[in-house]
């Protein structure tokens, strides 16, 4: 078998850290087809998209290599709780989108929680971007600033107009993009819930409900002890 392959990378101005780990699970063809076999349901908080449960062996799978992780990049060296954990799809097209899709978000404003996306489309290169707010200068949201973070944010969109139903791509007049992570098959992507971020959707992206056809990743949510 082959070790998972782990790339840390500090982005933005806080020097935030990130993880890259390639053949991050053991087996990704099987969860492919456990995914194609599996109904998927509407995601909730604002995904775009559909989720559905994960085989029971995924977690204990990805263990190791999550746990060199946040010992090597994130220097925790406590345990940790799985949050929620599921195969997601983004399957809204654009023009659908609410106002929170079309902008970069956090998952959390906790600094122990930690977010995982794996990449699980072999002929997907989008993956996911990394944020700055220009007119605060916030990477990562926390509960202090998140107030004034997000009143600053919507007095812009009252003031200048909402941005048009897409998905955000590169930098924009609100947001520069400071960091991107290519998506490439059996690779995961680990960071702060609280840093600012949003999938890469390019505009020629399949849209399939079909696990095998879709754009079909598995994000977890993870609360450090």
């Amino acid at each position: 078998m082959i070790r998972p392959k782990i790339s840390a990378r500090q982005i933005g101005m806080q020097d935030q850290p990130l993880a890259i780990v390639d053949g991050f699970h053991p087996d990704p063809d099987a969860l492919r087809t456990h995914a194609a076999t599996h109904a998927f349901e509407q995601g909730r908080n604002h995904y775009p998209g559909l989720r559905a449960p994960l085989p029971a062996g995924y977690l204990a799978a990805i263990r190791p290599a999550l746990t060199a992780v946040l010992s090597g990049v994130f220097y925790h060296n406590a345990g940790f709780a799985t949050i929620d954990a599921s195969y997601a799809m983004v399957t809204i097209p654009a023009d659908r989108l609410t106002l929170a899709q079309r902008l970069p978000h956090v998952d959390a404003v906790d600094p122990g929680r930690i977010a995982l996306v794996h990449y699980l489309s072999p002929e997907r290169r989008d993956g996911t971007a990394f944020y700055r707010h220009r007119a605060t200068g916030t990477e990562t949201v926390d509960a202090v600033h998140a107030p004034d973070y997000y009143a600053r944010l919507y007095a812009e969109l009252a003031r200048d107009g909402l941005p048009e139903p897409s998905y955000i791509a590169g930098s924009t007049p609100l947001f520069e993009q400071i960091a991107q992570v290519e998506a490439r098959y059996n690779r995961a992507v680990i960071y702060r819930s609280a840093s600012l971020h949003s999938g890469v959707i390019v505009p020629d992206t399949v849209l399939s409900e079909d696990p095998l056809q879709g754009r079909l990743t598995i994000t977890a949510f993870l609360l450090l002890d």
